[in-house]
């Protein structure tokens, strides 16, 4: 009899104890409530409540919590279906919050997100929806974050995953596309042969530039050589011109010019006579014997 009240009293000892003591986890929240009140809320590690008065009413993880929001047809300003799929994350701030300011905090977060979806997405036209991403998922987590608050949660971000026209529009897209694609294709084949054009006259231009310059370097070297040539040549004459003068001005110089200009002339006309058939005859022939004799004089004269 005594053996079986001890293994009872035993047995609620163990009961007492496990209904005393409790073990929250990291990243976790308990909320307890006594007497059906909210009492308090429990951290990780260990804890003691009062057994059969406390109870926990509520278990709460602080994790970041992925929520995958269903897919959902919107229509765009331009009145074109768009079905949209999202991903939402939230954690919870305030667990007392989160136990008692919504029934289902989740289908509430879910439901709001899908509205604020559609509400965003019918003020853009469809083309936007494709380039202002960011721009939705920032709406969205901003009108989501302000009623949750008093839910006990943070909404931190939303993404879209899939933004899906319909088939039609689709085709339609894919076709201006292809479109704009070629269009850009010709304009880059057009600019390539028009800096082609471009290169070739300015190759052709430099070209010519070079030639000419070549050629007029060209003509004023040969200039100048020419006129280097023709100062020579001066230069000479006059020095020739100079000497012979002073030999004229010499003593017997003019006699020496008159014999000159007499075998010139004489063989000026044995020339004559060797190169034609007929018989040339000067007009004057006192002239030959008058520069014959005078020659001769000359010669008589320097002999002696």
């Amino acid at each position: 009899m005594f053996g079986s009240v001890t293994l009872v009293i035993f047995f609620i000892a163990i009961i007492f104890v496990v209904k005393t003591i409790k073990v929250v986890p990291q990243q976790h929240a308990w909320v307890v409530e006594r007497l059906g009140k909210y009492h308090a809320t429990l951290g990780p590690g260990l804890n003691i409540v009062v057994p059969f008065i406390d109870r926990i009413a509520y278990k709460h993880v602080l994790k970041e919590i992925p929520l995958d929001v269903p897919p959902q047809v919107c229509i765009t300003r331009d009145n074109t279906q768009l079905q949209v799929d999202g991903i939402l994350y939230f954690q919870i701030t305030d667990p007392m919050r989160a136990s008692y300011g919504s029934s289902n905090y989740i289908a509430a977060i879910t439901q709001l997100a899908q509205t604020t979806l559609r509400s965003v997405i019918g003020k853009m036209e469809l083309d936007k929806t494709f380039e202002e991403r960011d721009h939705i998922n920032t709406a969205i987590v901003s009108a989501i974050d302000e009623s949750a608050e008093n839910w006990g949660v943070k909404v931190l971000r939303y993404e879209i995953k899939d933004l899906t026209p319909p088939k039609e529009i689709l085709h339609a897209m894919q076709a201006q596309i292809t479109a704009e694609r070629e269009k850009r294709a010709l304009i880059a084949a057009s600019e390539g042969r028009k800096q082609e054009q471009i290169n070739i006259a300015t190759g052709e231009r430099e070209a010519s530039i070079a030639k000419s310059e070549g050629e007029k370097q060209a003509s004023i070297n040969r200039a100048q050589g020419q006129a280097a040539a023709i100062l020579a040549i001066a230069e000479a004459s006059a020095e020739a011109l100079r000497k012979t003068a002073a030999a004229i001005q010499s003593p017997g110089g003019a006699d020496a010019v008159s014999l000159k200009v007499a075998e010139q002339y004489v063989a000026a006309f044995s020339q004559l006579a060797k190169t034609n058939n007929s018989i040339i005859v000067p007009a004057n022939l006192g002239d030959i014997s008058t520069l014959i004799a005078s020659a001769m004089q000359v010669v008589k004269t320097q002999q002696k």
